[in-house]
């Protein structure tokens, strides 16, 4: 007995591509909390993305009220240091209204060709775990900015520069603005070879 393929013309998958549709980075965010348990649910789904001979090459790092408070301190000096006090005390009110703020690492790998592997695993792993914080009505916004390449940053957090790589910092929360967005038409990208 033969089986044929199944059907794509399903709600189901309506609904998905709506979701991946859907998904906007998120500047301002209400304060309410985002329970742990979603968060470690988001954390769980992000570790099923695609991984080279499973190399699992990602860890999640959770920051506390504690340490988003040091956090902000190191903001300001990098933003004093960058242009001054007034442009950083505007940065770190930003920054103190993200509710929820996670770093993702990538693991350094022995080759070069292992790095660019083990780095676009984590990437999908970052799209899984955002995809899933807004199918429970949760924003996000992943930044690599200056932060996340100080060394100031990686001793408060904990991470081993020679071991870890910092793939970005995810702050999450309920959105209090969500944008509207477009993207090209898929025939601007979409090449077909015969």
């Amino acid at each position: 007995m033969s089986k044929s393929a199944p059907s794509f013309e399903s709600s189901d998958l309506r609904e998905f591509g709506e979701v991946l549709r859907g998904r906007r980075t998120i500047n301002l965010f209400l304060q309410t909390p985002v329970p742990a348990k979603l968060v470690r649910d988001a954390i769980e789904v992000a570790t099923w993305a695609p991984n080279h001979h499973v190399t699992e090459p990602w860890a999640f790092y959770v920051l506390g009220r504690q340490t988003k408070a040091i956090c902000l301190d190191l903001i300001r000096d990098i933003a004093t240091a960058k242009k001054d006090a007034q442009a950083a005390d505007f940065k770190v009110k930003s920054w103190a209204e993200k509710p929820g703020w996670l770093v993702v690492t990538c693991r350094k790998s022995k080759t070069a060709i292992l790095q660019q592997e083990d780095l676009a695993a984590c990437s999908a792993a970052v799209q899984n775990l955002t995809l899933y914080l807004w199918r429970a009505g949760v924003g996000s916004k992943w930044t690599t900015g200056d932060i996340t390449r100080d060394s100031r940053f990686l001793d408060i957090v904990g991470i081993d520069a020679d071991q870890e790589i910092v793939v970005g910092l995810i702050c999450y929360g309920y959105p209090k603005v969500t944008p509207d967005q477009t993207r090209k038409p898929v025939t601007d990208v979409l090449k077909e070879l015969p």
